[in-house]
């Protein structure tokens, strides 16, 4: 099922650069130069679809300033990717800013950065603000596509609602959600519905559930001194229980003949022929080892995939997605 965002055809598995930009996470910040062969390793393995946010890692250092980088050493690659970025967030705050102020001021702050060095495909508010209407967000956005600055909108963490409501105002490119084996709430909550109604590809972040489908996280002492901790699925007193789906799906990995990752991503994938748009899994990687294991695809088959329902109807994912301290910005 081919995808199109802003008439660049874009590929089945995109990359997700927060990891790369992220000083929390085990082994910190990765350098710029080493960034930018992990982007290159990306591209050259057929992942186009790059996604990125002006709050994945700081206002002095984040995403935008290492596609400026990577775009500066390889300018011939600027046609070639399909650059979506996410903004109107403050991460220090916890504040979405998306009146038609804080998307102006996101954008130009966004394209400062980029300095020409490519262009915005894609953009939508990184989390919904329940005190301004997304008729209000969109609205900004659709300005910024008139005047040619910005290629597409797309949606993030929304409601089925809000979408509809988007909608009317603008065609939307694209939604970005979170889904893995660990998170299906999309096809209980609405999104994938009103994705299908409308045409709109589904962009599916943390495919991976922030590592638990990797295979390096064996034990709750694995994720000492981790930015992880946070998570309501990481703690304690759930860990094992959700560690045991973990094993499930690596038993059928090991029986196919596959990595973990490799299953993980590929279900997710699967999930355009159940909602009938396309869904792009984008995995993240600071390692070109594991671009390589991300973005080598397989298939599923359809008595693999009724396996693995079964065993997401016998295993619950106990703890919430996010901290309370979140909570608010989630289905907007």
């Amino acid at each position: 099922m081919s995808t199109t965002i802003n008439n660049k055809q874009i590929s089945p598995i995109g990359f997700g650069t927060i990891g790369l930009l992220n000083p929390a996470k085990p082994g910190g910040l990765v350098p710029t130069e080493d960034a930018i062969t992990v982007l290159k390793a990306a591209l050259n393995a057929g992942s186009n679809f790059w996604n990125a946010g002006e709050n994945y890692g700081s206002a002095q250092y984040n995403s935008l300033h290492l596609l400026n980088s990577y775009f500066t050493q390889y300018p011939e690659d600027a046609e070639k990717i399909v650059v979506s970025i996410k903004g109107c967030f403050d991460a220090n705050t916890k504040m979405s800013m998306n009146d038609a102020e804080g998307v102006k001021g996101s954008i130009e702050n966004c394209l400062r950065i980029l300095d020409g060095k490519c262009q915005i495909d894609l953009f939508q508010a990184a989390r919904g603000d329940p005190d301004v209407p997304i008729e209000v967000t969109v609205g900004a956005i659709a300005e910024f596509v008139k005047a040619g600055k910005v290629g597409s909108i797309g949606l993030s963490e929304c409601s089925a609602a809000t979408i509809r409501r988007a909608s009317a105002v603008h065609p939307i490119a694209a939604v970005e959600v979170e889904l893995s084996l660990f998170e299906t709430g999309i096809f209980s909550n609405g999104i994938a519905d009103a994705c299908k109604r409308f045409g709109i590809p589904i962009i599916a972040y943390s495919p991976l559930s922030r590592g638990f489908l990797t295979g390096q996280i064996r034990k709750y002492e694995d994720i000492e001194n981790d930015f992880r901790r946070v998570f309501p699925r990481f703690q304690r007193d759930v860990f094992d229980d959700n560690l045991r789906l973990v094993k499930e799906v690596e038993k059928l990995a090991k029986r196919k003949g596959y990595s973990m990752v490799q299953v993980a991503i590929a279900w997710v994938s699967a999930q355009s022929k159940r909602v009938g748009v396309p869904v792009i899994p984008i995995p993240g990687a600071s390692a070109v080892s594991r671009v390589k294991e991300n973005t080598r695809r397989i298939e599923l088959e359809d008595e693999e995939l009724r396996e693995i329902d079964a065993v997401l109807e016998k295993i619950e994912v106990k703890g919430a997605r996010y901290p309370a301290l979140y909570a608010h910005h989630l289905e907007v």
